[in-house]
């Protein structure tokens, strides 16, 4: 029996900031640099005019990487579009959204052709065609590696190389080391609907003053910040995976959906409880060519769970391990890899081999301390099958969106597909709308509504708050309390003081902490309505799905900053 209905967050709708201090102007402000970024941008200099691209850290940062197992998509001749959406469809656990899907695997097949034609290099058979593999959820070898488990690393050196290559093209500039703090809009309609958007602001860190803010503006801006990893204790995310993307287009009165929606990887490597920060991934690829599950007695439990064994979807094999780790009253459980072969192992898993390696542990004669970490969002800003959001000129692409492609879970590997797919559909519909003038320049207009500004020593207790709240298994009372705590983290850091001093001036890490509560607090309240189990949402006191849920969750700021919920149907 549900509860009484919880009263509505609030939440800011602008970072605190100062005024932007210099400016800089393009057609298209491309925000990220992981697969979706970086194809965005490549496909957009050779389509309008001015391209900009800013990414947080480095060009090669992106989450893009650290993806070990693969890309997916059907390239195989006994293979076909229509067995992967059925493979979809079935780890999306009722909710994806059939188009999305349909997009995804019947382009996805010509759009890593056109990555080997930008020069990634995948694994090959001795015949020469790309080399495919298997991974939990899929029915039939689809997933193209490479360097065996270094296919995001492979993927983003192409497509760096593509970027540098043009570096000197006036219809190109590239801005490394920049945070997006907000991102900027035109004036709201005459109902307070969210005007169009029309830059974003940023800090170009270790330049100018820790507080120094720019302006990027453009006529379409796209969003491709990645993932929400650092929301949470532990992740395989890198550390630049603080959830901007998602909380800047909230607070510019974007749609979010299908938040509460998080992929928990079941095989994270296990060194304690106090280890923060990015974790180290063993891929599902490794379950893929055969590795067992084996909880703290050594008994294989998995084949008793799901009839694909090891090789289930995600979130059957996470939740599988917390009751197993609860059962035996363990920490972990260990992943055997030993009867695979020693040399088998380093020839196809070099890259995990070596971080084993790393921490004393030998997969060819070891069994491999695992347990479930934070590792994909499913959910984030709500985009069509052009990229488009609910805010003119918005776009998002990659994990920051929610396309209705992966629903309650994403299949293995497709999160790749999904950058590449929906990033080239996103540049070429900003293309035709800057050609046909339909994507005018608006002038930025003031935000109303409170700002925001989250101390950097608060993200600890915060990112205790979401693992212990919306986590890998979720309860009524558990997320109510998340919300009750997060509700009680200052958010006016800038005006408060103690013993005369400030307790926090706006910077880069509490810029961060600033946008990893606003996610924090979202994810919290979209679980705690969604009153039922489904895919990576998990609740204990409501274990099934529920019929009448088989629809999206929406949310969005009014323009009071009162965070708003509706359920939408899917297509």
């Amino acid at each position: 029996m549900s509860a009484a209905p919880p009263v509505a967050p609030r939440l800011a709708r602008r970072l605190a900031a100062p005024q932007p201090g210099w400016t800089v102007q393009a057609d298209a402000v491309v925000v990220g640099s992981g697969i979706a970024g970086l194809t965005a941008a490549l496909e957009l200099r050779t389509r309008v005019p001015r391209v900009l691209l800013v990414t947080k850290d480095t060009l090669a940062s992106g989450s893009t990487v650290w993806a070990q197992g693969g890309i997916a998509a059907a390239l195989d001749p006994s293979d076909s579009p229509a067995a992967h959406l059925a493979d979809t469809l079935v780890a999306g656990a009722g909710v994806c959204d059939p188009r999305a899907v349909e997009v995804l695997v019947t382009e996805g097949p010509a759009r890593v052709r056109e990555l080997v034609a930008r020069g990634a290099v995948f694994d090959t058979t001795p015949d020469g065609s790309i080399s495919l593999t298997r991974e939990g959820g899929h029915h039939a070898d689809r997933i193209a590696h490479a360097g065996g488990d270094a296919t995001g690393a492979e993927i983003s050196r192409a497509l760096v190389a593509q970027i540098e290559a043009v570096r000197d093209d006036p219809g190109i500039e590239v801005i490394e080391h920049a945070l997006v703090l907000d991102v900027l809009t035109g004036p709201p309609g005459p109902d307070g609907t969210p005007g169009a958007a029309c830059g974003v602001t940023l800090h170009v860190i270790g330049e100018g003053q820790r507080d120094g803010v720019g302006a990027a503006l453009g006529r379409a801006v796209v969003l491709a910040t990645g993932g929400i990893g650092q929301v949470f204790r532990s992740s395989t995310n890198p550390v630049q995976a603080t959830g901007d993307g998602i909380a800047a287009a909230l607070r510019a009165g974007a749609v979010l959906g299908d938040i509460e929606f998080v992929q928990f990887h079941p095989t994270v490597l296990w060194l304690g409880s106090g280890v923060k920060g990015q974790l180290t991934l063993v891929s599902e690829a490794v379950r893929g060519e055969g590795a067992l599950l084996l909880d703290t007695d050594g008994v294989r439990f998995m084949p008793d769970v799901h009839p694909m064994a090891e090789l289930a979807p995600r979130d059957v094999v996470a939740h599988a391990i917390v009751r197993r780790m609860a059962e035996t009253g363990s920490d972990h459980v260990w992943l055997d890899t030993r009867h695979l072969g020693g040399e088998f192992l380093r020839k196809r898993f070099p890259t995990i081999n070596e971080r084993l390696l790393e921490h004393g542990i030998d997969m060819a004669t070891e069994l491999v301390p695992v347990a479930p970490a934070q590792h994909y969002h499913s959910g984030g800003v709500v985009a069509d099958l052009v990229g488009r959001t609910s805010v003119r000129g918005l776009y998002a692409v990659g994990e920051v969106a929610c396309t209705g492609v992966h629903g309650a879970n994403r299949l293995a590997s497709n999160s790749l597909l999904e950058g590449l797919v929906f990033a080239t559909r996103a540049a070429r519909d900003i293309a035709r709308r800057v050609a046909d003038g339909s994507l005018p320049q608006v002038e930025p207009s003031p935000r109303t509504g409170d700002e925001a500004l989250v101390a950097a020593a608060a993200r600890a207790r915060v990112q205790r708050i979401a693992s212990d709240g919306p986590g890998v298994v979720r309860s009524g009372d558990g997320l109510r309390t998340a919300l009750g705590a997060l509700g009680r983290v200052p958010t006016d850091a800038q005006d408060r003081h103690d013993d005369g001093r400030r307790l926090a001036a706006p910077q880069v890490a509490e810029w961060e902490t600033t946008n990893i509560h606003q996610v924090a607090t979202v994810l919290s309240y979209a679980a705690l309505l969604r009153e039922e189990s489904r895919g990576g949402h998990s609740r204990t006191d409501f274990p099934e799905p529920v019929e009448a849920w088989r629809e999206r969750l929406n949310l969005s700021l009014t323009p009071t900053g009162t965070l708003s919920a509706t359920r939408a149907p899917l297509a």
